[in-house]
């Protein structure tokens, strides 16, 4: 009876460690009196686990699920990574995720490698160097075909610096040479989301150079955001909402343009819904000024040129269905459908060419690019049906050509993939270099979503925990295919 009372308390341990891998707080269950008085029941002799030895099982479990999470990658062909910095109660952290493409299924894999502590300043040399220690760290140095990071200064010039393109660059924009150090990281990536984040904002403000649009918007935008502030500050308020309209207004927030959208959109759909009546009593009665019919049909017309946008965004920022080659396909629609709105807009016109000129200005260069092109050309959904102009499609073709094997044999393959309906199976050498080009990702959300983890484990109660007593729970909590 007594081992069988053990073995039950060792069971209950090891499901206090899974409970805490999974990210809950690590020591709510050993300081409560009735988890102790349950293991006691089980076993009057046996003792609790202290903290110390239950952090060193978690340093244990984290360490193993690093060992089989090395094990895997060392099978992969290809690999990319995402990089960003989070700081939270006044410590700094640089993370990083792995993304790979499974050789058999083409399904994709992700992992988080690292969200370590940054000390002193985030400065270019010191976030090229934990990249680099990272890469190192998991093995895949050299398997690693791009990273992606938003469009911080620090991270260009760690790139521009130490990157694989750094040494014509340099030699262009300075006549010293940087110094070897020994660092060496992939060719760099630009998040598509943070440039279609400043599209809409730094671009789209440019629209208030026209006077007319300029009154609107200000007179409209200053309209729906008494409502905001409004409903957000007084619970009664959004009670009136709630009862007049049949829905809750949804509030912006700062850094998340698309959240303005969405806001916008609610108070388009209440007032398709219920009539311009509902939202002119919920103004009279929380004493705001009301919208008028002008006002209403601009941001209709707002929600009709900044939908292609969220979907472009929706598609981009996806991890599991989406590779780089999907960046240039969403960049062209976007500009067919705001080109077509173009002719039927009659307010957002101004909008609309602001929104064009800095797609243009943000992601010409990109348009351009050989590999991006070809990345694109070899995903079997989009092939060479994407875009209209044969000039990009030559180019990227060429660069196809270019990094085959230089046979008729790898022509005829290539000239049966772009005819044929069948799988990237049946096409060796294709299937191989559309997993080098399209490992890759357009945007470095999965790190965001590494960091909002990260939140709800490093809150406020927890701030002294050990920076990497904070790693192992983050990475055992997001790699849980990796734990056994």
């Amino acid at each position: 009876m007594e081992a069988e009372g053990l073995q039950l308390a060792e069971e209950v341990n090891k499901l206090m460690i899974n409970f805490i891998c999974d990210g809950h707080h690590p020591f709510s269950l050993v300081e409560k009196p009735a988890f102790k008085e349950l293991l006691l029941t089980l076993n009057p002799q046996y003792k609790v686990i202290s903290t110390s030895t239950l952090k060193a099982r978690i340093e244990v479990a984290a360490n193993q699920m690093k060992k089989n999470l090395r094990s895997h990658l060392r099978k992969v062909s290809y690999v990319a990574t995402t990089t960003d910095c989070w700081t939270a109660h006044q410590q700094s952290f640089i993370g990083v995720t792995a993304h790979w493409i499974d050789e058999e299924t083409l399904e994709r894999r992700s992992a988080a490698l690292a969200c370590k502590r940054l000390k002193g300043s985030q400065t270019f040399d010191v976030l090229a160097d934990a990249l680099y220690d990272i890469h190192c760290e998991y093995g895949i140095r050299e398997k690693v075909v791009r990273t992606t990071t938003d469009s911080g200064s620090n991270f260009i010039k760690a790139f521009k610096e130490f990157g694989e393109q750094s040494q014509s660059e340099d030699s262009e924009s300075d006549s010293s040479e940087p110094e070897d150090n020994g660092l060496e990281l992939p060719p760099h990536q630009r998040c598509a989301c943070h440039l279609l984040n400043l599209v809409t904002t730094t671009d789209a403000a440019k629209a208030k150079t026209n006077h007319t649009y300029k009154l609107l918007s200000h007179a409209a935008f200053g309209k729906c955001q008494a409502m905001w502030n409004k409903s957000g500050r007084s619970y009664i308020a959004a009670e009136t909402i709630r009862k007049k309209c049949k829905r809750k207004l949804i509030r912006p927030k700062k850094n998340q343009w698309n959240s303005t959208y969405m806001a916008v959109e609610r108070i388009i759909q209440i007032i398709q819904e219920t009539g311009e009546d509902a939202i002119g009593g919920v103004c009279q009665e929380l004493e705001v000024k009301m919208l008028s019919p002008a006002e209403i049909a601009f941001l209709t017309e707002y929600c009709t040129v900044m939908k292609p946008l969220v979907k472009a965004l929706n598609i981009l920022q996806s991890e599991k269905k989406t590779y780089l080659g999907s960046l240039l396909p969403a960049i062209f629609k976007l500009q067919a459908e705001l080109k077509i709105q173009e002719k039927s807009s009659k307010m957002c016109r101004p909008l609309i060419t602001a929104i064009q000129n800095g797609v243009q200005k943000r992601f010409g260069g990109m348009m351009k690019d050989p590999e991006l092109i070809a990345a694109a050309i070899l995903l079997p959904k989009f092939k060479t049906t994407w875009t209209e102009s044969a000039d990009t499609i030559k180019a990227g073709l060429c660069y196809v050509r270019q990094e085959l094997d230089q046979t008729e044999e790898a022509n005829a393959e290539l000239n049966s993939y772009l005819e044929s309906v069948y799988t990237m199976n049946s096409f060796p050498q294709i299937k191989n270099l559309s997993l080098k080009l399209n490992t890759g990702l357009p945007a470095s959300a999965a790190c965001e979503r590494l960091f909002s983890t990260a939140a709800l484990l490093f809150t406020s109660k927890r701030a002294r925990m050990n920076s990497t007593d904070f790693e192992n729970q983050l990475l055992l909590k997001r790699n849980k295919e990796f734990r056994e």
